[in-house]
């Protein structure tokens, strides 16, 4: 691929003009004072700037690109579709092609009766969708007292004012207070909560009846859904739900008549090691939110999922229709995207590659806390899996947030050549799916390398 190069002048003119006219997602002041990172081209695992550097992506451009950078045959499926029609809206009663073939491959591959799909532009829209589409469902069945929303704490799921009234992170909601009325919150469900000396399944058990309490103590008919991540994202770390969780969650919304959200934005499309991360515990939920990796990162495309059973209620007769909708809500060309993005994982058995090689690096990681003090608790699955820094893993005391030891090793795999993803002090590694062996021990050597430095520098 040949790319111009920009002189000196030209790269300085860029860098100042992308402070100076754009406001960044989730900006960091303290970041963008270092000068702006512009990025320019990229192949497989491997991203270039504008100075000509190479980095491996260990997160996946924000876990999107799950097949990686540069795919000839979603570039291909892209130009072969804008050259017969780049756009038609799937507006009143109007389709496409691609958007029919689309929900007819997610219908064939997703679990469970989950078929019937709703299209918009990303993982927040699709969650701020299923919201309404909850609310919608119970009015049209007579309900309409149930509005209200049980959500997690510590939990993300949008950045729109709807669904990010059920974000249970503080950062997120501060600024926009107050937020959706009818917004409640439960205990996260990690198993590394759990109490000294009670089992997984016990401690599953009391996180379900504190649920159980809420529910009672709002009253069943006034709640519409509980909303969750099956497994939370990197903000987080990945932290995996103790035994029963899942199910106990899916058992209690069909016994209180409330449906049941899963937000597969993050764990959707392999990454997890199987297709959807509910897969796991086969438990299937009422409606399911996709995004990021969908697409594999080449247009922007969300999608909202759900069961013949809720979408009938906006199909019997004329003014029950689902009262939602966007432009460019399931654009033709981000369809046409999406099946090459999902014909590229099947036929190169990507699934199947996340699991193993997600299992391999899992085990790496495990070995490499043995040989140092700082790296505590290893979470996640598959190819999502995070390290928790720690001043003092055996009394489990935290860095001070204020010496920047995760942001301190991020840095330095930068300097190095390769992007990771820290939130604190907990490193996210979430590569694409076709990462090689090859490319999972560079990335592992270079992060030890940099443990050991920080080991040093911080007096670990």
């Amino acid at each position: 691929m040949k790319t111009r190069k920009c002189s000196d002048r030209e790269k300085a003119q860029l860098k100042r003009d992308a402070l100076k006219f754009i406001i960044p997602h989730f900006a960091s002041n303290q970041e963008l004072a270092k000068g702006a990172k512009i990025f320019t081209r990229g192949k497989g695992c491997y991203v270039w700037d504008i100075d000509g550097r190479k980095y491996f992506d260990s997160f996946a451009t924000l876990l999107t690109t799950v097949c990686g950078h540069n795919r000839p045959e979603v570039t291909r499926a892209v130009k072969e579709q804008m050259e017969r029609l780049e756009f038609f809206p799937n507006y009143v009663d109007t389709f496409t092609e691609p958007l029919i073939n689309l929900a007819r491959k997610l219908a064939d591959i997703l679990p469970g009766n989950l078929a019937v799909s709703f299209f918009v532009n990303s993982g927040s829209e699709a969650n701020e969708t299923a919201m309404k589409m909850a609310r919608q469902y119970h009015l049209e069945r007579g309900q309409r007292t149930r509005y209200k929303f049980i959500a997690r704490r510590d939990s993300y799921h949008a950045t729109t004012l709807g669904a990010g009234s059920v974000t249970g992170l503080k950062w997120f909601r501060e600024y926009f207070e107050p937020l959706l009325p009818g917004c409640l919150f439960v205990s996260a469900a990690r198993e590394r909560d759990r109490p000294p000396n009670m089992d997984s399944t016990t401690y599953g058990r009391q996180l379900l009846r504190e649920i159980e309490a809420l529910i009672q103590q709002e009253g069943p008919e006034s709640i519409a859904a509980m909303i969750m991540d099956p497994i939370p994202g990197s903000n987080t770390g990945y932290p995996m739900p103790p035994q029963g969780y899942l199910e106990g969650v899916r058992a209690l919304c069909d016994k209180h008549g409330m449906l049941l959200i899963f937000d597969e934005v993050q764990t959707g499309f392999g990454k997890t090691g199987k297709w959807f991360a509910c897969e796991h515990w086969d438990v299937t939920p009422d409606i399911m939110t996709l995004g990021k990796g969908l697409t594999g990162g080449f247009i922007p495309l969300g999608v909202t999922v759900t069961t013949p059973k809720v979408a009938e209620v906006f199909r019997h007769k004329p003014g029950c229709e689902f009262r939602s909708g966007s432009t460019y809500g399931g654009h033709t060309v981000a369809c046409a995207a999406t099946l090459a993005n999902i014909a590229i994982i099947e036929k190169e058995q990507l699934v199947a590659n996340a699991r193993v090689r997600g299992a391999y690096i899992r085990n790496k990681l495990e070995a490499l806390k043995q040989r140092h003090a700082m790296v505590g608790e290893i979470s996640g699955i598959g190819l999502l899996l995070a390290v928790k820094l720690m001043a003092d893993r055996q009394a489990q005391i935290p860095f001070d947030p204020k010496l920047g030891v995760g942001g301190w090793i991020r840095d330095w795999c930068y300097r190095h050549g390769m992007i990771l993803r820290n939130n604190g002090d907990i490193l996210v590694l979430a590569p694409s799916l076709i990462i090689s062996k090859t490319e999972a021990d560079f990335m592992l050597a270079l992060i030890e390398k940099a443990i050991r430095q920080a080991s040093t520098r911080f007096h670990v």
